[in-house]
């Protein structure tokens, strides 16, 4: 309503829009609730592909004749259930294929209803309406070099002829084509691909250049995306520590671990010399993170000879014992982390393996 800008650094809304209540992030609840909507839909349908955090496409193949209700309905009745349910107001845009899906999802949002059907003989109708920015696939970069070229809409991009697409944008560009055009090249896959990386940041409430509280706040983030790693069944190769100054420079660092882990104490190990690394007493930071990459499964690794097996299974097990304490308890109730040994021990922390054996 007032026009505030997507990505607008803090200091500058609250300087522009001083009426907002500003409100911090809080990313467990995100993925609290995502998790809720996720499993509603997964009950609709036995095909659902969660795309992210707040976006999933659900295959709706046969469901009419399952539940005798048409597409509008079906929508409808899902919408309702999630705002019952999880008290989260969706958008949900139904059409032929995943691109034109998540075009109608966004017009959804300008409907009293926020549920929008495109079916064969309204695509060319939203196309036309459609900035070719918009569209899945093409963002601003590639936008700006349509509209050079004079394809402003989506429809102006459908209308090109297959050679000049793919002389100009190869295959990617003909599969946008066609997804718009309504035939299906990239269907729903209810399979979960393991991602790329997992990471874990949040900005400081107040800047600080206090190396022990960076570790601390450092621990939090290992010890969250290390939940994550654990619940997909994997281990990670190499970790990447990113520390941000007040004037919002972002420094990172990166290693490849000799043997990969889903542990705590074994990444903290790694991370905090990164982190010592990139640290300046004279400066003022505003947030610290931790990004795990290359992926292993559990199911492919091999036991090497001189490592300490039994010490890694030790590990193993007491990663698993916080995962099922905070199941039970609720986050946070053992929190891990480096504490300075001027500072009495807290409550809570395991400063290492050593106090819980």
């Amino acid at each position: 309503m007032l026009g505030v800008p997507m990505g607008i650094p803090l200091f500058q809304a609250v300087e522009k829009y001083p009426e907002c209540i500003y409100i911090s992030a809080n990313h467990y609840n995100y993925t609290k609730i995502s998790k809720q909507v996720m499993a509603i839909l997964k009950e609709v349908s036995p095909n659902v592909e969660i795309y992210s955090i707040d976006e999933a496409f659900v295959d709706f193949t046969g469901l009419t004749k399952l539940y005798k209700k048409n597409y509008f309905q079906l929508a409808r009745d899902l919408q309702k259930r999630i705002l019952e349910e999880v008290d989260i107001p969706v958008s949900i845009g139904v059409s032929r294929t995943k691109t034109l899906a998540k075009l109608a999802s966004d017009k959804a949002k300008n409907t009293s209803t926020r549920v929008a059907l495109v079916g064969k003989h309204s695509i060319n109708h939203l196309l036309e309406h459609t900035d070719i920015q918009e569209v899945w696939g093409i963002g601003r970069k590639l936008g700006v070099r349509l509209r050079g070229l004079g394809v402003r809409t989506a429809l102006d991009y459908i209308n090109r002829d297959e050679k000049w697409i793919k002389q100009r944008f190869g295959k990617n560009g003909l599969s946008v084509k066609a997804e718009l055009s309504g035939i299906i090249v990239s269907p729903v896959s209810s399979k979960e691909e393991l991602p790329k990386s997992i990471s874990d940041t949040k900005s400081f409430p107040e800047f600080s250049s206090d190396l022990q509280f960076l570790k601390n706040e450092l621990s939090i983030h290992i010890h969250s995306c290390c939940t994550r790693l654990r619940k997909i069944d994997c281990k990670c190769a190499v970790i990447g520590v990113l520390l941000k100054t007040k004037d919002f420079r972002t420094l990172y660092e990166k290693i490849q671990l000799k043997t990969p882990t889903n542990f705590e104490f074994e990444i903290s190990r790694e991370a905090f010399p990164l982190l010592e690394k990139m640290f300046s007493s004279s400066e003022l930071y505003r947030s610290v993170g931790i990004v795990l990459e290359d992926f292993r499964e559990n199911t492919e690794e091999q036991l090497l000879l001189f490592n300490d097996n039994e010490k890694k299974e030790q590990n193993e097990k007491l990663g698993k014992s916080l995962d099922i304490l905070e199941k039970k308890f609720g986050r946070n109730i053992v929190r891990t982390g480096f504490v300075n040994k001027d500072v009495p021990f807290k409550q809570g922390f395991l400063t290492s393996p050593q106090d819980v054996e």
